[in-house]
Order: structure tokens, then sequence, then C-alpha cells
């Protein structure tokens, strides 16, 4: 059963039934699918018209990262950045000038300099 489930995950079924002695149990192992359609009942057929999940799946292996259609795929996610200590966050800027020139991105690179601060003449003393 475990390589059942391996292939199953490799290959990322649009449909996926299971219908072992505890269909549950091994639904809970399984982790890549389109719709997953649990005990003898759960027929595709009636995932497909009318008992849900949906009728529109991922196919070809998607199933790997994304699930079928929902009320989330028309959500909007949105992400932002705020650095509100530019002091605490120069380590991250000089990651960065560092990464963005290691692809290749010079204006990335320089836009990220632009955020580095002037070490204090204290420090530079101090360490002189």
């Amino acid at each position: 059963m475990e390589e059942s489930i391996a292939v199953s995950d490799r290959l990322a079924p649009e449909h996926l039934e299971i219908q072992t002695a505890d269909s549950q149990a091994v639904a809970n192992k399984c982790s890549s699918y389109g719709g997953l359609f649990i005990g003898r009942s759960a027929a595709e057929v009636l995932g497909d018209y009318g008992a849900g999940p949906n009728h529109v799946l991922p196919t070809g292996g998607t199933g790997k990262y994304t699930g079928g259609l929902s009320v989330h795929t028309f959500l909007r996610l949105r992400t932002w950045m705020r650095i509100d200590d530019p002091e605490e966050a120069q380590q991250q800027v000089k990651d960065s000038v560092q990464l963005a020139r290691l692809e290749g991105l010079e204006g990335h690179a320089r836009a990220a300099e632009q955020r580095l601060l002037e070490e204090p003449a204290s420090k530079r003393q101090r360490e002189a």
C-alpha cells in the first residue's frame, strides 16, 4: 500500500478514489491529488455532479501544488513588507546586494545599496 501511495503522490492524479478496508487511513497518507474520493460510496462521478468537491480539478500532475477550483481561487492574495528599523535591517540589505549580483541583477544590487547606512564615526574609530 505504501508503494501505491508513493506512486499516486508522484502522479498527482486529477481523481483519486480510495476503496480499501480502511480507506480513511490510506487517504490520510496521500498528499497530491486533484480530488480525493474516500470509500466505496464516494464515487468520483458524485463529486463531479453535485456532492462536491467540484468538477474543476488540476490535471497533468499539477495536483502536487494546487487544488481544485474553489472560492479561494478568486481571492487576491497581497504580500507586503515594511522595515521600521533600517539599522536592524542592514544585514538583510547586504545579503540582498550580494544575491542580486550573483543573479546578475545589477539594478537590484544598486537599489539595495541605496539602503545601506553609513557606519557611525564612533564605530569606525573603535574598529580602527
